[in-house]
């Protein structure tokens, strides 16, 4: 095993916690995660990140990126990546016309990584085919990859791998090998604060209505633990539907600002939530029971029981004041 060097810390970049505290300007939270990956980051160490979509992994990786100004390549795993897709080729009519000479190599993501000492970021890295992913256990261990007729490919200090993992019950996924996972350090991510979610959508969908962000946080949250839910939405799901809701605010359908509410988020939601095989129900019978229940914990204890009316609605969902 080769050894792995830091990451410089010099006049032209900021000691570590000037460095934190830089990065945590870009999102919402994460503090302590950012500390952690940048720790690693900053001792020579690759990483993977597991957790469920939508758990803000690439958003703080690009913050640091973006901070440290290092070299940054991103791919997204699938099974039709190849390792020569990932290592990079010969150019054939240049190799017919002249040989197989090294100017004529087109080089992959994971040796134009290793070779600009960059950030390689991998999402759904266990969608990979498992000759695929054996490629990195040399390009981390030893630094350097041999490839034929072209020779050896060796990467600069800077050069590291972060790798985000799908749950492993999702479509596809494939377990990460232990001679792989022995190589990587590794830091869970999962679902932040309701606090802290109701900001990141009142960043992404405007603060005006914060009712409906309150709303839309709520539902989402309740999908992650409803019995008939494998998986339930992330944060992306209440910004679509804070989004949705206030255009449809706009229209004169004659529709329940409750009802408007409830379309927007089976528009938003449907197909980020996913039932557990055993579910005899359908995605929209189940949005439709978790968002009665947002709706009975909301509504005043001596409300009318048909639901509030659609002027309170607007005002309670970010309507405004109405006349």
């Amino acid at each position: 095993m080769s050894g792995e060097t830091d990451l410089p810390i010099g006049p032209e970049r900021p000691a570590p916690q000037e460095l934190h505290s830089r990065v945590v300007r870009h999102f919402v939270g994460r503090r302590d995660e950012t500390r952690m990956l940048l720790a690693a980051l900053l001792s020579g160490r690759h990483v993977l990140l597991e957790g469920p979509p939508g758990t803000s992994k690439s958003t703080v990786l690009k913050g640091i990126v973006r901070e440290m100004g290092v070299p940054f390549i991103s791919l997204t795993g699938h099974g039709d990546l190849t390792a020569a897709k990932l290592l990079g080729h010969f150019d054939p009519a240049q190799v017919l016309a002249s040989g197989y000479r090294r100017e004529h190599f087109q080089h992959g993501p994971l040796t134009q990584a290793m070779i600009d000492g960059a950030i390689l970021y991998v999402e759904e890295f266990n969608r990979l085919p498992d000759d695929t992913t054996n490629v990195f256990i040399t390009a981390i261990s030893e630094r350097e990859l041999t490839i034929p007729r072209l020779g050896a490919v060796a990467a600069k200090p800077e050069f590291r791998v972060v790798a985000a993992l799908n749950p492993h019950d999702d479509i596809a996924t494939t377990r990460v090998s232990r001679a792989l996972r022995d190589r990587f350090c590794s830091m869970r991510m999962d679902y932040q604060t309701r606090e802290e979610e109701i900001e990141i959508v009142e960043r992404h969908a405007g603060n005006g209505d914060r009712g409906a962000v309150g709303a839309a946080v709520e539902m989402v949250r309740r999908t992650r633990r409803h019995k008939d839910v494998r998986l339930g939405a992330s944060v992306r799901g209440a910004i679509d539907m804070v989004l949705i809701a206030r255009q449809l605010l706009g229209f004169d359908g004659g529709v329940r600002g409750e009802e408007l509410l409830f379309d927007a988020a089976v528009m938003a939601l449907r197909d980020k939530v996913w039932l557990n095989e055993t579910s005899s129900r359908t995605v929209d019978e189940v949005l439709h029971e978790i968002w009665q229940g947002v709706v009975e914990e909301l509504r005043p204890c001596d409300a009318d029981p048909a639901g509030p009316s659609d002027a309170e609605v607007k005002k309670k969902f970010g309507g405004g004041e109405t006349s």
